[in-house]
């Protein structure tokens, strides 16, 4: 029936269009956004646990600001301990060096004098070995650091103050070496303190090596993450392309079958002619 009132045609025709307009429009917008779930509305489902995993993501990232302040509180400590050591070794000599009776009060008055200095830059070092105001050769606390994304995990770093021990020593007890007793003490005590300080940076090196390994694990975890986030969320360019040319071409189609729709209620002219 030809009607002037209702154009079936031209419905169907209007609502197909609208579909292909509506399919557009989500494929323009994930080629834009290279997102084929943008929002929750896109999937429900999928953005929330692309959500949950984005914040884990953004949690692990503070997990390796926290290993990376810590890697460089211990590589300093390292540092110091590793200077620390060739200056007891060079002490040592001098000491050594000044134990031999045969030498003028003028040359032991030399050795001692190099000596003192060495052991005022010994004491330096100590004191500066610090990062973020955290230092693991002079305080008696070590510190914690974050190590999984929740806080509920961490890992402990000991300070390693050389301390007066059988294996160790208080480095404020050097003695000077104006005498040859002195020096001959000093001797003895010297290879105790590099024992111990060798013995610390074995320790701190430890401890460095667990912040490395577990400073890579948890980079490889976010990469993870983030693959698995971008597997859920991110839309195939290739396929969308293809697809956005396909239904362009379904536009053109659907606007040409709505004006020959909308042509078919002139027929109804022709009947007066």
């Amino acid at each position: 029936m030809v009607s002037v009132n209702t154009n079936s045609g031209a419905m169907i025709a209007l609502q197909q269009l609208n579909k292909t307009n509506s399919s557009l429009a989500v494929s323009q917008e994930r080629i834009n956004t290279g997102l084929k779930v943008a929002g929750a509305k896109d999937d429900g489902a999928i953005f929330a646990i692309a959500q949950g995993m984005r914040a884990e993501v953004a949690s692990l990232g503070v997990v390796l600001e926290s290993l990376d302040r810590a890697r460089s509180v211990v590589d300093i400590a390292i540092s110091a301990h590793e200077v620390s050591n060739d200056l007891l070794i060079e002490m040592k000599e001098k000491a050594l060096g000044a134990s031999d009776k045969t030498l003028s009060t003028e040359q032991r008055d030399a050795y001692n004098e190099d000596y003192l200095a060495l052991r005022k830059q010994l004491f330096a070092i100590g004191e500066e070995a610090s990062f973020n105001d955290v230092n693991l050769l002079t305080s008696s606390a070590g510190f914690s650091v974050l190590a999984n994304a929740d806080g509920s995990n961490t890992i402990s770093v000991n300070a390693e103050v050389v301390v007066a021990t059988a294996d160790q020593w208080d480095l404020s007890l050097i003695p000077d070496i104006e005498t040859v007793t002195k020096a001959a003490d000093a001797i003895g005590q010297l290879g105790r303190a590099i024992n111990g300080t060798n013995r610390i940076a074995a320790k701190i090196g430890t401890a460095a090596k667990a912040l490395d390994l577990h400073s890579v694990f948890v980079n490889k975890l976010t990469d993870s993450l983030t693959d698995g986030i971008g597997n859920l969320v991110d839309a195939d360019l290739a396929k969308e392309s293809a697809k956005l040319q396909s239904l362009q071409t379904k536009q053109q189609l659907g606007v040409q079958a709505l004006s020959i729709a909308n042509q078919s209620s002139g027929l109804a002219l022709s009947f007066f002619n």
